[in-house]
């Protein structure tokens, strides 16, 4: 379930960035979010069972995790509208996916899981990538770096804080929810769509539909939210270091969709700086156990 969840999310960054030129980024992740939330609701509505399970949920885990879910999807769409050209939004989209990393860190810290000093080298390798993709177009220098971050500090940053919440998200559904209990999922995603919906009356958009939005907006709504149910179960049933570690492999599956679809040309330190993602990922996985010390 969590290597589907990150094979799906490997399409985020071309479907969010084009959803977010022609319609909107609240508006598209308000729809996306009620869509999920809605039919999810029913599906446990029409089942006691599932209602039951729903009800045993604990409180820390209902407020807990559903704030930092409603943080992370208003942050990742107004990072990707907010970023000035598709090139930008590639590069936003390796921040985000800074969220691996903090998945593991966050797990380590929550869980006590056992860690050795390999994890060190493989955050900076993390840190190494971002890097390079950030200064792909200029040179590798530290003022550029900060020049390049401080020109594009709103989706940079929301992008960031989109990672930790995932991270944490990530690691505190596996702490809090009961390993054989319903998923809060349907109800975050619910509770997103409401917020983000409302917001589109403070700060209305202009959005063009055709009929490649419309597809794009059906995949989302179909295929992400299934991601989120899919994710949650692996992180509190199935192995979280391995699945946490494997989804390195995003980026490198979401800067090539997003370069192909949105037709933006990597250079080789975008690449260069994926591939160093990739690399701390495999260090991330030797460092970190599922088991406490």
């Amino acid at each position: 379930l969590g290597v589907a969840a990150i094979l799906i999310w490997s399409t985020t960054v071309a479907f969010v960035r084009s959803l977010s030129e022609q319609v909107g980024a609240l508006t598209s992740a308000s729809i996306i979010a009620l869509v999920g939330g809605v039919s999810g609701c029913a599906w446990i509505l029409v089942n006691p069972a599932r209602r039951k399970k729903l009800a045993a949920l604990r409180p820390a885990y209902l407020w807990g995790c559903g704030i930092l879910f409603v943080l992370y999807m208003a942050c990742l769409y107004a990072a990707f509208e907010l970023a000035p050209d598709r090139a930008r939004a590639v590069e936003v989209g390796l921040i985000n996916y800074l969220w691996p990393m903090s998945t593991l860190v966050f797990s380590a810290l929550i869980m006590r899981l056992r860690i050795s000093v390999l994890l060190v080298p493989g955050i900076l390798l993390g840190v190494a990538g971002l890097f390079l993709a950030t200064t792909q177009n200029s040179d590798s220098s530290v003022g550029t770096f900060l020049r390049n971050w401080s020109q594009n500090s709103a989706p940079y940053w929301l992008a960031l804080i989109a990672a930790l919440c995932w991270g944490l998200y990530s690691a505190l559904s596996r702490k809090f929810a009961a390993t054989g209990g319903s998923t809060g999922v349907p109800l975050f995603m619910m509770a997103t769509g409401i917020i983000l919906g409302a917001a589109t009356l403070v700060f209305p958009e202009h959005s063009t539909w055709s009929p490649r939005a419309l597809a794009e907006l059906a995949y989302m709504a179909i295929f992400t939210n299934l991601a989120y149910v899919f994710w949650e179960l692996a992180m509190r049933k199935g192995d979280i270091v391995l699945v946490a570690a494997t989804s390195y492999l995003i980026p490198f599956l979401a800067t090539l969709v997003g370069c192909l679809y949105l037709g933006v040309m990597g250079t080789g330190k975008l690449w260069m700086g994926v591939a160093c993602l990739i690399t701390g990922a495999v260090l991330s996985k030797l460092a970190v156990r599922d088991e406490k010390p």
